[in-house]
């Protein structure tokens, strides 16, 4: 009988309230509910690695699945390792605690998730080892007299670049590329990498390479490696603004009839290009991570 009397009594307050205002501020509170959730996603996403969200490396877990985990709030590993509800059925789910835990076992191991992504999902791995990465750009000889030479490797490793040139240290190429695990190039799937395997057959490269040519037209940036530079503003000193391979060719037989400035100027247009390739990298990165976690906040 009492709750009876107190629903009579809430009714009744109810009926002296402005129901508009209520409806707004009831709105309102929803609203702040809701941008604070997604704050919270989005701060939850910039101080971790995308890494970190990904479930797509375990076997059945496709992206729409991943997309579905987000939108219930499963940001990352260990928020499923510690949900209080499954999301799946009791075998499946207990599969997929079981590779979240090796995942975070193996956390350090690049080789681990090298063969549980997809070649187009490689990219996932920058962040978490970006430390052990390197940049790689070549240059060769054009097909001078119908062989195509290295001329200039160059590698950059975010704070050092090492440059190896034909004649005098080539040779020391093969011991420094075996020291990293992540290896970045523009277009280095379709040229780099075939040239440097013809001319060093047994060599170990890292076990992850990023191709920033295919990954950055995933993002709407097409053409060459200069082009795109030029939309993000990356500029290069005058003394070689506007070269291209060509130009590269053309310095690197002047040096071999004897000219010291050209393979100077060579080997500064070569650092220009690796030492681009990281902010290209890092915009990218970003942009990408943007795109596929943010697009289910709204």
């Amino acid at each position: 009988m009492q709750r009876g009397w107190g629903l009579i009594r809430a009714l009744g307050w109810l009926q002296e309230q402005d129901t508009d205002l209520l409806i707004e501020e009831m709105a309102n509170d929803l609203r702040e509910l809701i941008g604070n959730l997604i704050k919270g996603r989005r701060e939850t996403y910039k101080t971790s690695s995308l890494l970190e969200h990904t479930f797509i490396h375990i076997p059945g877990i496709r992206p729409k699945t991943e997309r579905h985990l987000w939108q219930q709030g499963i940001l990352t590993w260990g928020q499923y390792l510690h949900c209080k509800q499954a999301p799946f059925a009791p075998v499946r789910h207990a599969f997929v605690r079981q590779n979240l835990e090796d995942s975070l076992e193996n956390r350090g191991n690049i080789l681990f998730f090298r063969d549980r992504l997809s070649s187009a999902d490689l990219w996932r791995l920058f962040d978490p080892f970006k430390d052990r990465a390197v940049y790689l750009d070549i240059e060769t000889s054009g097909g001078c007299h119908g062989i195509d030479e290295i001329t200039v490797i160059g590698l950059y490793d975010g704070h050092r670049v090492q440059t190896f040139v034909n004649g005098l240290n080539l040779n020391e190429f093969e011991i420094a590329i075996a020291s990293y695990e992540l290896l970045i190039t523009f277009n280095g799937s379709l040229f780099d990498l075939p040239v440097i395997g013809r001319h060093f057959p047994h060599i170990v490269l890292p076990p992850v390479h990023i191709d920033l040519r295919f990954f950055l037209r995933k993002l709407g940036y097409l053409g060459g490696l200069k082009a795109i530079e030029k939309t993000f503003f990356l500029s290069r000193a005058s003394e070689i603004d506007g070269m291209n391979g060509y130009d590269a060719v053309k310095l690197w037989r002047a040096y071999l009839w004897g000219d010291q400035s050209a393979l100077e100027r060579l080997i500064q247009y070569n650092t220009a290009d690796i030492v681009h390739l990281k902010p290209l990298m890092e915009i990218g990165y970003e942009e990408m991570k943007r795109r596929l976690l943010y697009t289910h906040d709204g």
